[in-house]
């Protein structure tokens, strides 16, 4: 069944002056998607979701959210809700009351407290709930942020980088509150620049690179870019499979150090498609040789963002 649109934009363009955010952009969203906006420092991932959240206007173009036209003044319809560049929260109050004085700003009196801590059960901050947020983390304050959010039960909910600075567990909570969200039938846009949490939460994506899309589609068909990628195999004889490695046809060896010269290099670092590698594991397991991991170096989807961006692995760190 398809979904109806929540976001709907086309020919977006945006400047500051002379320099070009966004040039020509389109973006579609549907209602129950997670949806990614992924690009370099500077390709107008920031600029679109400000766009999203009303907090600028386009300078052409038209952009639609939750069925209604956005126009030339700093307002969207209800039921839009996020944050971008961080979460705006008052430092001396804690964590409940930040909350407590959203909610009344946005007239919900009536059931409040239970609202309140309803949103900060579901990003696992309870336990803090009393504690000044002056003294929160980056990942702390990245949970308010989405609680705050919740407080309006939005149909889009739009995020800028929701998983910086989050430990492992802060991770879980808001994976599992934007999941269930969408699973809800609510439209979530999300910046990153941590492709797993894109592969993990998304089902489409859009690359931006220097204002434009150059690519907008299922995270699936983006990973596939990348037909080939490095992987590196550690084994149980780092030897004999330098050995086998170089013996196997189509398969190059990028690694530039013999284990049998250097005992201390136990990684093997290769590249060839995925039935050659196929080919690599047999012949290793024929030669008795243990394979103990077998994984890309980087992920086929930050490979894919690396060429279509065309950027190297050094320039992206």
């Amino acid at each position: 069944m398809r979904r109806s649109p929540a976001v709907r934009g086309r020919g977006i363009r945006k400047s500051f002056g002379d320099v070009v955010a966004l040039d020509g952009v389109d973006l579609d969203v549907a209602s129950g998607q997670v949806h990614g906006l992924v690009g370099p420092n500077g390709a107008g991932k920031t600029t679109l979701l400000g766009l999203l959240l009303g907090l600028a206007v386009a300078d052409g173009g038209r952009l639609e959210i939750l069925g209604t036209t956005v126009g030339r003044t700093l307002a969207v319809p209800d039921g839009v809700s996020g944050f971008v560049d961080g979460p705006g929260l008052y430092p001396s109050l804690t964590a409940r009351q930040n909350l407590s004085a959203l909610a009344a700003l946005r007239g919900h009196e009536t059931g409040q407290a239970a609202r309140v801590g309803e949103a900060l059960e579901q990003v696992g901050l309870t336990d803090v709930a009393d504690d000044r947020i002056r003294g929160f983390s980056l990942g702390m304050r990245q949970r308010l942020g989405l609680a705050a959010a919740l407080l309006t039960e939005p149909r889009l909910l739009v995020l800028d980088e929701p998983a910086n600075g989050l430990d492992p567990a802060g991770k879980h909570h808001v994976h599992r509150v934007i999941t269930g969200l969408a699973a809800a039938g609510t439209a979530v846009v999300l910046s990153s620049h941590r492709m797993d949490d894109l592969a993990a939460l998304c089902s489409e994506v859009t690359l931006l690179a220097t204002g434009r899309v150059v690519f907008s589609g299922p995270v699936s068909k983006l990973a596939a870019e990348s037909s080939e990628l490095d992987y590196r195999v550690r084994t149980s004889d780092p030897a004999e499979a330098h050995r086998v490695a170089l013996e196997t046809p189509g398969l190059q060896v990028k690694s530039d150090r013999d284990p049998a010269k250097r005992p201390d290099t136990d990684v093997l670092v290769v590249r060839g498609p995925v039935p050659v590698l196929d080919d690599l594991v047999v012949r290793l397991v024929r030669a008795d040789v243990a394979v103990r991991e077998l994984a890309p170096v980087v992920s086929p989807l930050e490979a894919a963002f690396l060429a279509m961006t065309g950027q190297t692995d050094e320039e992206s760190e």
